[in-house]
């Protein structure tokens, strides 16, 4: 399974070629508790298809319901969900909760083609874009995102505007117990995962739905420009032949995490031996974590690969370590 949002656009994708028009809903704001965060989008037809995800289920079929009654004709509209009382009871949002949607009617035109491919595109981590909407006519547009801090989503009078940017990219260096829970994890967090490995009868037996395996050394498909800021680069094998080289390597990207399976000791043991052998700096050294993950007492390989996945989804979320 991929990202949703992944899913969501290539459905788009399809059906505007079929001919289809299109609504686009995305989540603009949330008040009180939502299971779906800001720039969450969901796709849908005239006779009541879609794909995607605004809450969880209430919103989606109130949503359907609306439009098979003729509802949406608009460009672009901003439509409020959970805002009375009646209705949250109704749509049984939790904690009383409220959705702001941005819901866009798009007819199958070669423009509205090429912007979702686009977007497609920056999701799976090819460029980050700001995706600008007008509300009076509901013109939109791609700008390349400058890098600086902001909200995912913001509303402006007269426009809406969402930061697109690469589903995270997870790349699994070397094959492992370890590593084949975290591959299974990861894709049920919607990651993209890749495991590398020279090794090719242990590449042949890896099977995990979805998993992309690269038969070489992890270290040099991270040197031909495999990491982006979305990538986490976990080494889960305790061969330095591989481990090692692979976090030589991967500190040279703009990976938002690194981190290598190993005892306190044997952590300690690898960053002596990569400062001197590898030419690791101390800043180097610490933009690796080792030992990798969560401290939970972890044990057994899928109790270690839940640690790892839980640390990497904080450092993603940007999350300190005591965070409540």
């Amino acid at each position: 399974m991929l990202d949703m949002d992944v899913r969501v656009l290539s459905q788009a994708l399809d059906w505007a070629r079929d001919g289809h028009t299109l609504w686009l809903c995305t989540v603009i704001s949330t008040y009180g508790s939502s299971p779906r965060a800001p720039g969450s989008m969901l796709i849908a037809r005239g006779d009541g298809g879609y794909l995607g995800s605004l809450s969880g289920g209430c919103v989606e079929e109130t949503f359907i319901e609306q439009l098979q009654a003729g509802a949406f004709d608009a460009p672009a509209t901003i439509h409020r969900y959970g805002d009375s009382t009646e209705e949250g009871a109704r749509l049984a949002l939790p904690c009383g909760g409220v959705l702001e949607v941005l819901i866009e009617r798009r007819a199958p035109t070669a423009e509205w083609l090429a912007h979702l491919q686009a977007l497609r595109d920056a999701l799976l981590g090819r460029r980050k874009l700001i995706r600008r909407v007008a509300l009076d006519v509901g013109a939109c547009r791609l700008d390349d995102d400058d890098g600086r801090s902001g909200a995912r989503v913001s509303h402006q009078a007269g426009g809406v505007s969402i930061r697109v940017g690469p589903v995270v990219r997870l790349i699994l260096a070397g094959i492992s117990p370890v590593a084949e829970a975290c591959a299974r994890f990861a894709r049920e967090l919607g990651y993209e995962v890749i495991v590398c490995d020279p090794r090719e009868e242990d590449c042949r037996e890896f099977a995990v739905e979805g998993v992309t395996v690269e038969p070489t050394l992890p270290s040099l498909f991270i040197a031909k420009g495999a990491c982006h800021e979305a990538t986490a680069v976990l080494a889960l094998t305790h061969d330095p032949r591989i481990d090692d080289l692979a976090m030589i390597e991967a500190v040279r990207t703009e990976a938002f995490y690194i981190g290598v399976m190993g005892s306190r000791k044997t952590s300690d043991d690898r960053a002596t031996r990569l400062a001197r052998s590898g030419g690791l700096s101390d800043a180097d050294l610490a933009r690796i974590h080792m030992p990798i993950g969560l401290d939970l007492g972890s044990k057994t390989p899928a109790e270690i690969a839940l640690a790892t996945i839980a640390d990497v989804m904080r450092v993603h979320h940007g999350r300190a370590r005591d965070t409540r």
